[in-house]
């Protein structure tokens, strides 16, 4: 497996490890270390063979409730023909370890650490691992929020190589957005991108907005602003944002910091419920 990305840790800590943590849930964000994503809070999904996942976020009503996000774990010769049992949800895979096969509609795809592939809804999709290492990648689920008169995005794979950062403005390059969609295409309601600060830089001001957002942290380090708090976070970290949870930033080193941001995009307020 590539270092670059960082993956959850093998294992229990000992038993003479101090219980001391940096994990918290408020009513405004969590943070999930590394550390607690360990052996014993992992789940199995029916029909997926050889595999086990974190679970690091699922709707919750009153927190953040348009998307589920997992850390997929296949071991050699697992994987499923019948991954997503809803036809209605849409999904992204971001592979951080190992390898496998993806299978789009018949064509497949080598899946390798910073791949990354968009599904529709309603797509035919299946993954196997006939390598002889476990594969890890993030499986990001929304519920399509389909528009009249807009058709649905067609499936695409490409990688965090593949994709140019772009510069956010004013920032001489030390913060950069990697796009997998493009903005103006409506069709999206949702963008997984990967943010890059350069050591030393940060976000300036406090964003907060109506998106709701999981932040992975791909690699480095860096203090974040939470609504009132500063945290400290590292790669293999998770952060879990409520929509309007202010947040910024400061860059830490001495590498790049860099996380894989989920956020609902392009639709209308909903007005109630049915």
């Amino acid at each position: 497996m590539t270092d670059r990305y960082a993956t959850p840790i093998d294992g229990l800590p000992p038993q003479t490890q101090l219980l001391s943590d940096r994990a918290v849930f408020t009513e405004a964000y969590a943070v999930i270390p590394r550390g607690v994503m360990r052996d014993i809070v992992t789940s199995a999904l029916p029909f997926w063979e050889k595999t086990r996942l974190w679970i690091i976020s699922r709707p919750l009503s009153g927190f953040a409730e348009t998307f589920s996000q997992y850390i997929m774990e296949v071991s050699p010769g697992g994987g499923s023909e019948r991954p997503e049992p809803d036809p209605e949800a849409e999904g992204v895979l971001f592979v951080t370890g190992g390898a496998f096969t993806l299978t789009i509609a018949g064509t497949t795809h080598a899946m390798t650490p910073g791949s990354y592939a968009y599904l529709p809804p309603a797509t035919r999709w299946t993954v196997s691992n006939t390598g002889d290492a476990p594969a890890l990648f993030h499986w990001i689920r929304k519920r399509y929020d389909a528009v009249e008169g807009l058709a649905a995005p067609e499936p695409f794979v490409t990688s965090d190589t593949a994709v140019a950062p772009i510069a956010m403005p004013d920032t001489d390059n030390r913060w950069a957005t990697t796009r997998f969609v493009d903005p103006a295409d409506l069709r999206h309601d949702m963008h997984v991108n990967i943010v890059t600060l350069q050591p030393g830089a940060v976000i300036p001001f406090a964003e907060t907005h109506v998106m709701e957002h999981g932040l992975y942290v791909l690699e480095g380090k860096a203090v974040y602003r939470l609504n009132a708090d500063w945290v400290e976070v590292e790669a293999g970290d998770y952060m879990w944002l409520r929509a309007f949870c202010p947040q910024a930033c400061y860059a830490g080193g001495p590498g790049p910091f860099r996380y894989l941001l989920y956020k609902d995009v392009n639709r209308h307020a909903k007005l109630g419920r049915p």
